[in-house]
């Protein structure tokens, strides 16, 4: 019998799912249901895409489908956190992060409510859905937001570990902003060692020449680039910059101070986003260095696939040492 062969690029329903392996939050609240019987789960008809049905299908009691109305969405999870829940939403980063705006800084960062919002398949990974669906804006709307932490991990491992902190020890509220969960995952599941902890950056590659701070998908691709730029003789530092806000403030002065040369890539407006929060950090420690911010420049992206749309925008490996050797002259 025939198989059917799907691009990586494809959006087949099931065959998405399976490719999805870095949306983990699902999964480990599923593990961690049974002695945390606080945590509850909401999505609105996008369960299955942001992997969230991993827990609704253990605990169906405990989880809530809103239909299209993802603002009422977030004011719901609001109530059920000042009455005791921890309640996890999930739905895409366009219409959570942007469109739920509103609702996420009245009803949830101003009363400082424990609610975790984790948009999926941000940034242009919606791709040929278009402008609509991107979401290049959330991390400048969201790291506005007094008492909101914005986390952006780089994979699975990460998500999973952050979400667990979120659920035992976390105080307040926090959005979490992930990709389509088809990405090359950064680290390895280890037993008995936690490898990512809120507000504290990884160092993940050592280097003398150049810094390059990255969050989220973009990760793995500055790890790619500093491959390529060793070729050159570049010595290049990569650092993990999940947490966004608070941010750690210590590894952004390390790396200026000792590397003298700051490159930022996401996956996001540039207006806003991680460079402006690693820019500010710059600019207040009186620390001189050479600084460029890497994403989109202040414009909608085109409509495509993804795949072709990081290529196209340089926010691939390639992509990032071209624009590190120019940066660096």
């Amino acid at each position: 019998m025939s198989t059917t062969a799907f691009h990586k690029d494809t959006w087949e329903l099931y065959k998405s799912l399976e490719m999805s392996k870095q949306l983990t939050a699902g999964e480990t609240l599923t593990r961690l249901g049974k002695d945390h019987p606080e945590i509850v789960a909401m999505s609105s008809d996008l369960s299955k895409p942001t992997r969230l049905w991993d827990f609704g299908k253990k605990f169906p009691e405990r989880f809530f489908n809103f239909g299209l109305a993802e603002k009422n969405m977030v004011t719901v999870a609001a109530g059920l956190a000042s009455t005791g829940k921890t309640p996890f939403v999930s739905t895409y980063a366009s219409f959570l992060g942007v469109l739920a705006a509103e609702n996420i800084r009245t009803a949830v960062a101003y009363p400082n409510l424990n609610v975790r919002l984790i948009g999926t398949h941000t940034g242009i990974a919606m791709g040929f859905y278009g402008s609509s669906h991107h979401a290049t804006e959330d991390i400048s709307i969201t790291r506005a937001m007094a008492n909101l932490t914005v986390i952006s991990p780089a994979d699975g491992v990460a998500l999973s570990e952050m979400v667990e902190e979120s659920v035992k020890t976390y105080e307040g509220p926090i959005y979490f902003r992930v990709s389509r969960g088809r990405e090359e995952p950064v680290y390895e599941r280890k037993e008995n060692e936690v490898q990512n902890k809120i507000g504290k950056a990884n160092l993940l590659k050592e280097g003398s020449d150049l810094t390059i701070i990255a969050c989220g998908i973009e990760v793995n691709e500055a790890l790619k680039a500093s491959e390529q730029l060793a070729d050159q003789g570049i010595g290049t530092r990569v650092i993990d910059m999940h947490t966004i806000k608070p941010m750690d403030t210590e590894a952004v002065i390390n790396a200026a101070k000792e590397t003298g040369a700051i490159l930022t890539v996401e996956e996001h407006n540039i207006q806003g986003g991680l460079g402006s929060a690693v820019a500010e950090v710059l600019m207040e420690s009186e620390v001189n260095c050479k600084f460029k911010r890497h994403g989109f420049y202040d414009e909608y992206s085109l409509i495509g696939k993804p795949y072709y749309l990081y290529k196209h925008y340089k926010l691939d490996g390639e992509g990032i040492a071209s624009i590190a050797t120019e940066f660096l002259g």
